[in-house]
């Protein structure tokens, strides 16, 4: 197997294993220069569509937030407004910079708005190089 080889197959099982799958759709919220690229490749590559941005107005089913200490707005919020934007029981993947990096958020501010908003966090992960992630789930829609 080629470097290239192997590097794309843990691309796409960092974002299998971060729960994305074929033919959702992703929405990123705060996208920036700084955002990683082979993330946002790998997801669109497993789930076969590209990233929509926050201008799109359909329901999604996941959504990534990149987050950064920086931020003039308050995450519980900002996690409400892109909340209503995922489907029920869809993923919500809040990214700050790794510990020691420009706009790094406490693990423990993100746990606490994520709360708050009434999402509760699966797991956290190394989602790049710079990046940490905190996946979130949306509470399901009672019919």
């Amino acid at each position: 197997m080629s470097a290239t080889a192997g590097q794309a197959q843990s691309e796409r099982g960092l974002a299998d294993r971060l729960g994305f799958k074929p033919g959702q759709v992703v929405q990123e919220f705060l996208f920036d220069d700084d955002v990683d690229e082979e993330l946002r490749a790998s997801i669109a590559e497993r789930t076969g569509e590209e990233l929509v941005d926050e201008d799109y107005d359909g329901v999604v089913d996941a959504a990534l937030l990149w987050w950064r200490s920086d931020e003039e707005d308050d995450l519980t919020d900002v996690l409400v407004d892109v909340l209503g934007a995922v489907e029920g029981g869809g993923i919500i993947l809040v990214l700050t910079p790794k510990p020691g990096r420009e706009g790094h958020v406490a693990p423990s501010e993100v746990a606490e708005a994520s709360t708050t908003a009434g999402l509760s966090q699966t797991s956290a992960v190394s989602a790049g190089a710079n990046w940490s992630g905190t996946r979130l789930v949306a509470p399901k829609v009672q019919r």
